[in-house]
């Protein structure tokens, strides 16, 4: 019987039950992954890259008011009815094209705000005894190859707990978990500890996981203590600092450029990012940019800034 770790990953699960509160009133009745960029919500990228690193089973921890996201992920019979009347076969293909099988998503519940930690562990019996992925989708990436096609391919040769990392200011690793590791220079740093959120004195690096993670099940044993950490929460990434020396651990620094859509700038860079990197979009949306920045200068000139 192969061990866990040998185990190809085929789950991925998706932390869908956070309020959104940076984007109210915005998300006061929508979900916050149900945000778009371009022309398709957070959550439907997400899953999207999940499918094309090979994920064949789709694990959300939702909360109350994320009904959206389960109607997203499902037949419209009306809307279908309508196009198909109206002889709009490529409209249908947009809005189903993109859904997994039937049966391959599921649905649970996290009850209580209690950490990334907690919300993965909602989804313990789902995952089972295998190695699985995490992806937040407030994490965009835009990049030639999925982000976690990247992860899948790195974990496949090195097993064990893979993370995505880039390096952030100094004065931001606060914000993050960051790696402890003697080869930060390397495309994939060997992890030697994790602290979640340290203050930028004390950061060991600042080679900081953003919402990416390839995880042995062993994980749900340490997150079964529901010890808390930073903020009063039960967080994943102590729950994962537990597993080194006793697993292979890496950080992989990805390809691409992130976009934290969890912040109202980070969602307006990755829509003009994503737009300049469609063809059907990129003239209209350089245009766009050229005229704002022209008026911008042009308000610095009449106020006399230099």
């Amino acid at each position: 019987m192969a061990s866990s770790a040998s185990k190809p990953v085929r789950t991925a699960v998706f932390p869908v039950a956070g309020l959104g509160t940076r984007f109210l009133p915005a998300t006061k009745a929508m979900a916050k992954e149900m945000l778009t960029v371009v022309d398709k919500p957070l959550i439907q990228y997400a899953v999207e890259e999940a499918a094309a690193a090979g994920i064949e089973r789709f694990i959300f921890v939702t909360g109350r008011g994320k009904q959206a996201i389960e109607d997203h992920f499902d037949l419209a019979y009306e809307l279908q009815a309508t196009l198909k009347a109206r002889g709009k076969e490529a409209a249908i293909a947009e809005a189903t094209d993109f859904l997994p099988p039937p049966g391959a998503i599921a649905y649970v519940r996290q009850r209580e705000a209690l950490g990334l930690g907690h919300a993965v562990w909602c989804a313990r019996r789902l995952v089972g005894d295998e190695p699985f992925a995490v992806l937040s989708p407030d994490d965009l990436v835009l990049s030639a190859t999925p982000c976690l096609k990247q992860l899948a391919d790195a974990q496949a040769g090195l097993g064990g707990n893979l993370v995505a990392v880039m390096d952030v200011p100094r004065d931001q690793t606060n914000r993050y978990g960051v790696l402890d590791t003697p080869d930060p220079e390397s495309r994939t740093p060997r992890v030697e500890g994790l602290v979640e959120k340290p203050a930028p004195e004390a950061a060991p690096s600042t080679l900081s996981i953003i919402g990416r993670y390839i995880l042995t099940p062993e994980v749900f044993a340490e997150l079964d203590r529901h010890e808390r950490g930073a903020g009063g929460e039960i967080q994943l990434t102590d729950a994962m600092a537990k597993l080194i020396g006793r697993q292979p651990f890496h950080g992989l620094r990805f390809e691409g450029e992130r976009f934290d859509c969890g912040t109202k700038d980070g969602w307006l860079a990755a829509n003009i990012a994503f737009s300049l990197a469609r063809s059907d979009r990129r003239e209209a949306a350089a245009e766009i940019v050229r005229r704002a920045a022209a008026g911008l200068s042009g308000d610095a000139e009449g106020r006399g800034d230099s």
